[in-house]
């Protein structure tokens, strides 16, 4: 693939977000270590203050959006992207439970504030047929991102002192800010009027919408098989070495970045996007099956069959993720892009949380009966997809902007 997209916007979004999620890359890593052998907190402390913060972080995604849509988005990213990076240095001074609380309440609200304005800046400044590539190359970047800072964070997390832990927090502050400078050169997006009557929130009342948010953020599930079923299935119920888990991780990425943006191709409309969530559905369920199945068979065959799986479901992914940037980007009005996306990515949130229980419960409390109900699931969530497209699209206005103008970057 190309490893940058053509000179414009789409190329300073996707510089901006590889210097982003090289510090989030960081954070992630090390940001467990450090909130307990240095902060001191408890690891019940910290994923309690993780879900408290991150339920916030899904009221406010509509919200935020909807002040990207009114004060214009590249404003509000930027402001977002520098109040993160004020949030990072202050974890220095966290000493207990309600100052990182508070704290993550911040970052919760920055972070939906980025989300938002991220949308609404790819709708403005990116012509419509190539948002969702844009998208893609966003995703594939972050995949990056999040891997260079892993490996940079394992230097402090090696060192083990605060000194160590301390100059990883300040690295993640400083690719925010630079993240924020970077996106100053994209051309400013005038803000859009607020109604004159009516509702602020429109997204929120947009049945149709929220009902493909709703099947999207089920379907977000998926992303808990890679990352917590699959461990504990080859740890616990397969001959397979573990090992394997870092190979089942290594492929997931490397297909992302290599793939996601030619996976793209065919889901700008509603109709080839919601097509592609149907596929995806399918394709996940039969990652599934091939999961279950290594569970009875010798240690060769239990790894031929988990890499298989591996390789379906991250097919699923690339089409399921694009597929949710096609619907969208599609079915919001030209004037509401910012909350449209707030609300969609509350979906995804919802998934997140939900998917710890119920993948847990059924692929590794039920066993193989589990993995194909999960299967089955998830096939049931694809195929509502398209008539819940076909639904929203009829409710759109006939006058609604598909194809704004966008944008020029400076």
């Amino acid at each position: 693939m190309q490893l940058l997209p053509a000179p414009g916007a789409a190329r300073i979004l996707t510089l901006a977000t590889l210097v982003n999620t090289i510090g989030r890359g960081i954070w992630l890593t090390a940001s467990a270590l450090f909130l307990t052998r240095s902060v001191g907190l408890s690891v019940a402390e910290v994923g309690l203050g993780l879900t408290m913060t991150a339920a916030i972080g899904l009221l406010a995604s509509t919200p935020m959006g909807y002040l990207a849509d009114r004060y214009g988005p590249r404003g509000i990213q930027i402001t977002a992207l520098v109040a993160s990076a004020g949030c990072s240095v202050a974890l220095i001074a966290v000493r207990s439970f309600p100052q990182f609380l508070l704290v993550g309440a911040v970052v919760a609200i920055t972070d939906a504030a980025n989300r938002g304005a991220r949308g609404a800046l790819i709708a403005g400044s990116v012509p419509a047929d190539q948002r969702v590539r844009t998208r893609a190359y966003l995703r594939a970047t972050t995949n990056v991102g999040i891997s260079v800072g892993a490996v940079a964070a394992g230097f402090g997390i090696a060192v083990d002192t605060r000194a160590g832990y301390v100059t990883l927090i300040l690295v993640d502050a400083v690719s925010y800010l630079a993240a924020a400078a970077i996106t100053t050169r994209l051309a400013a997006l005038p803000p859009t009027p607020a109604p004159i009557s009516g509702p602020r929130l429109v997204a929120l009342r947009d049945r149709p919408f929220l009902a493909f948010t709703a099947l999207d953020g089920l379907m977000s599930m998926h992303f808990g098989l890679l990352n917590i079923a699959l461990p504990l299935w080859v740890a616990g119920h397969t001959t397979a070495p573990r090992w394997l888990v870092s190979a089942l991780f290594l492929v997931n990425t490397t297909m992302v970045v290599l793939f996601q943006v030619r996976a793209s191709r065919g889901t700008e409309d509603l109709g080839g996007a919601a097509r592609a969530s149907r596929r995806a559905g399918l394709a996940i369920a039969l990652a599934c099956v091939l999961f279950a199945v290594s569970g009875g068979v010798p240690a060769g065959g239990a790894v031929v069959l988990l890499l298989l799986g591996a390789l379906v479901h991250v097919i699923g992914e690339l089409w399921h993720s694009a597929a949710g940037w096609g619907i969208s980007f599609g079915l919001a009005p030209a004037d509401a892009h910012g909350q449209y996306q707030g609300a969609y990515g509350m979906g995804m949130q919802v998934g997140g949380m939900l998917a710890p229980a119920v993948v847990t419960t059924l692929a590794i409390g039920w066993g193989v009966p589990g993995w194909l109900v999960l299967g089955g699931l998830f096939v049931v969530l694809g195929a509502l997809v398209p008539p819940v497209v076909r639904w929203a699209a009829r409710t759109r206005p006939a006058e609604q902007e598909t194809n704004p103008s966008p944008a020029g970057a400076v």
